[in-house]
């Protein structure tokens, strides 16, 4: 079987939104930059090291990218914005591998409809790309799902078989 370890990343996710074209170009970028941090962390500290997976999501509305929300007031705004409304979801996902160096990175885009919200609705975790989880109580914001309910959860399980099933034949 696989050996693995979930290392955090302490890529700071601070990357200037206006400097990328799309959100595809955005998430993927945040998923490269984050692998790569893991990837010279653990090669500095003499870990042997195969395969590093960087993702990282977001929601995009109406031309603005949503991240996780700053504060209460912040995700209250972002849900209300989303209500009745649809989005997408952008799930970005590099893969380093070492010691070839070899960086492969793809983007899955899921477009999500949520019913109409009222104010005693959106109560939802901060720690979420746009103030929701989609296997969290907003499963009932929910009217429709359109691309990889995995993506909008925060990893694309079946793009990333695909994708990953070539460099490991």
């Amino acid at each position: 079987g696989l050996h693995f370890d979930v290392v955090p990343s302490t890529f700071e996710e601070n990357l200037d939104k206006r400097q990328f074209p799309t959100p595809e170009h955005y998430v993927i970028e945040n998923a490269k930059q984050k692998a790569l941090e893991v990837l010279q962390r653990l090669t500095a500290q003499g870990t042997t090291v195969d395969l590093v997976i960087g993702c990282d999501t977001v929601v995009s509305h109406e031309g603005r990218i949503l991240e996780k929300p700053k504060d209460e007031e912040d995700a209250f705004s972002m849900l209300t914005s989303l209500s009745n409304a649809k989005h997408d979801v952008f799930s970005g996902v590099a893969l380093c591998f070492s010691p070839s160096n070899v960086v492969h990175v793809f983007c899955e885009r899921t477009t999500v409809q949520f019913i109409p919200l009222d104010a005693t609705t959106i109560r939802e975790p901060m720690d979420k790309a746009g103030s929701y989880g989609l296997q969290g109580r907003a499963k009932a914001f929910v009217s429709a799902v359109d691309g990889c309910p995995n993506s909008v959860i925060g990893f694309p399980v079946d793009r990333f078989c695909l994708e990953v099933a070539p460099f490991l034949t």
